[in-house]
């Protein structure tokens, strides 16, 4: 007989669409509250984001970036590029990045067409894409292979970068001039997709990639350590270049491969220097970023990058699937923002609490105000097995809870991966999503679970819940609380577990009394709990799907000191929802991207406005919607 799966036995069990308490023995109770009304803030839908060529269309992904070690030597002149010491340690120049895109080879050397496809392809999928440019020194000229020591740049083999080019921009660039222009290669792209500000043009550029790993990587381009002071330098030589070209551009800085070069640019030769004042490198990246900034009258860098891959790295993203690394993979995620939480290897050992994106968070206030923070790789492994799924259901989570910008999977969404993803990006198949304003969400024991939660408002306000269970052997026996006056009648909830990777609609719970109820969530599961409120009273109904674009009135209107503005795009679109006050001056920009058709929400938090006439306006495709709201203290 055929054994059924934990959610298969939670489906046969279940009465009156209720798990009963005590199903299994030693269950673990645990408190979960939510409170819809605190610690609201727009969830940036480009935290579900890739690295490389694939599109992810199951995953239904909002970002890719073009980046990694081949990006550092990658020449938009020819599309020659170099491996370093990635696979066989040859440091070879070659055509690999038109080969990977599937770029025939009689149209392999055309100028910056391995960019233009990557690009087209983020444009087929809806999503912002990010692209790489090179700052470390040198590219490659040729692809003839393996580059010797004595080859070592500067040499005939490469070709040198320079930010700015000082003449005429060209989009057949000159091959044998001896350099390659940053300039010049987002010259190219702007001329054949536009500004970012338009609908089809390159959102953001990153400022090359893993500088401190430079000399280990790279070395026939950079062998050399970086010092801290070159880094900070090239960083805004290439940002000037990007803003020259495209005002409108979002620049990517850092790019910093971990900890290590977080803390001291992996004690770069003159960190001495900054250390005293800055204390660590981040600091002291940010803090010249925005002295640069002020001097060129912009904001140069408007995102600052990280990696994070969990510290114990070789067990963990190499997919052992052991009790005791599994268990590991699925704690890893706190590190990323838990005080209290030591992680169990060296950078835990001594560097406790890591607490990554709050201490980023804290050194952006401190250092430069309004950064955004982007994670560009990060990998929890675990394809294979359970656990794999829970740290990106959980990773995703976090990134949304502690409002990253934009972050980006390194490696193939395969397997619980995918899952992990689907959990928060297509659930049900059918492309429905988690919500995309974050509320406060706790669960008493963190050691097992972990619950995040998110609103989506409009004709019934939508509460999305997902939450996991870490442990290998008992269930959750979740006592759920729901604060706030908005009552939830019932629920919808989708889930995965070890016995496989897809994504089940389990039984509904009908009915719920007073905003509190009680579910037994299975060992090893995460659950997407989804829970439809009363009607708001706005105008259209639930399953009306407007012929084009609308823009609903806000709800509360009169507000105090905050209100849901939700809008409906009959086709993916660039957008921008801006608030203007009675004279026509604009006060706040909600939303500026690109986005997906469906019903789409954005919060106003008119905290520190004075009370009055506002007016919202959406423009989209050409259309321009506009309500009146009325903020009331």
């Amino acid at each position: 007989m055929k054994s059924l799966s934990l959610l298969d036995r939670t489906i046969v069990l279940m009465t009156i669409c209720l798990i009963p308490t005590g199903l299994y023995p030693q269950s673990i109770n645990v408190s979960v509250h939510i409170d819809p009304s605190l610690d609201t803030a727009s969830i940036s839908p480009m935290i579900y984001g890739t690295n490389g060529t694939s599109q992810d269309r199951e995953a239904n992904i909002r970002a890719r970036r073009i980046g990694g070690n081949r990006l550092t030597g990658y020449n938009w002149e020819n599309n020659a590029s170099n491996m370093g010491m990635d696979y066989n340690q040859s440091n070879a120049n070659d055509n690999y990045m038109p080969w990977v895109m599937g770029i025939p080879d009689n149209k392999g050397r055309t100028p910056g067409i391995v960019l233009a496809t990557f690009h087209d392809s983020s444009l087929a999928c809806g999503a912002y894409s990010l692209i790489t440019l090179p700052a470390a020194g040198y590219v490659s000229r040729d692809e003839d292979g393996s580059v010797s020591v004595g080859q070592t740049a500067p040499s005939y083999r490469w070709r040198e970068v320079r930010a700015r080019k000082g003449s005429a921009l060209s989009t057949t660039p000159d091959t044998s001039d001896g350099y390659v222009y940053v300039d010049e290669e987002v010259n190219f792209l702007v001329q054949q997709f536009g500004l970012a500000s338009g609908t089809t043009g390159v959102r953001g550029y990153a400022v090359d990639n893993e500088p401190a790993c430079w000399p280990s990587t790279h070395p026939r381009i950079h062998p050399d350590q970086p010092t801290a002071m070159e880094v900070v330098r090239k960083n805004v030589a290439v940002a000037k270049a990007v803003k020259s070209v495209d005002p409108s551009a979002e620049v990517f800085g850092g790019v910093s491969y971990g900890f290590n070069e977080q803390y001291n640019m992996q004690n770069a030769p003159d960190w001495n220097t900054f250390a005293n004042k800055y204390g660590r490198y981040n600091s002291m990246f940010l803090g010249l970023l925005h002295d640069s900034s002020v001097a060129a009258g912009q904001r140069l860098v408007d995102v600052y990058d990280v990696h994070w891959y969990p510290d114990l790295y070789n067990g963990i993203v190499n997919e052992n699937s052991d009790s005791a690394t599994a268990a590991a993979r699925m704690y890893a995620p706190r590190s990323l923002w838990d005080s209290s939480y030591v992680e169990n290897g060296w950078i835990g050992q001594w560097y406790s609490p890591v607490s990554l994106l709050p201490n980023l968070k804290t050194a952006i206030a401190r250092w430069n105000p309004g950064t955004k923070i982007a994670v560009t790789e990060f990998n929890y492994g675990g394809g294979t097995h359970v656990s794999g799924g829970i740290a990106i259901a959980d990773v995703l989570g976090i990134f949304g809870d502690q409002g990253v910008y934009f972050a980006s999977h390194w490696g193939e969404l395969d397997g619980y991966r995918l899952s992990g993803y689907k959990i928060y990006q297509n659930y049900d198949g059918n492309g429905s999503t988690f919500g995309n304003l974050r509320v406060r969400s706790s669960i008493s024991d963190v050691n097992n679970g972990s619950v995040h939660a998110s609103l989506a408002t409009g004709a019934h306000q939508t509460l999305h819940m997902v939450i996991m269970n870490k442990n290998f052997s008992h269930p959750l026996h979740a006592s759920m609380v729901i604060s706030g006056s908005t009552q939830y009648l019932s629920c919808e909830i989708y889930g995965f577990d070890a016995s496989g990777t897809s994504i089940k609609k389990l039984p509904s719970i009908v009915t719920i009394t007073g905003n509190a109820f009680t579910y037994d969530v299975p060992p090893l599961t995460v659950l997407h709990l989804v829970l439809e409120s009363e009607p708001t009273g706005v105008p259209v109904q639930r399953g009306q799907i407007p012929l084009q674009m609308h823009l609903e009135q806000n709800f509360p209107n009169p507000f105090n000191p905050g209100t849901m503005i939700r809008y409906y795009l009959p086709h993916a679109d660039r957008i921008k929802l801006k608030i203007y006050d009675v004279l026509g001056r604009e006060v706040a920009t909600l939303v500026d991207l690109t986005e997906p058709s469906g019903w789409h929400q954005a919060l106003f938090n008119a905290g520190g406005y004075a009370s009055g006439v506002y007016l919202c306006k959406l423009e989209a495709g050409g259309i321009i919607a506009v309500k009146r709201m009325v903020l009331a203290r």
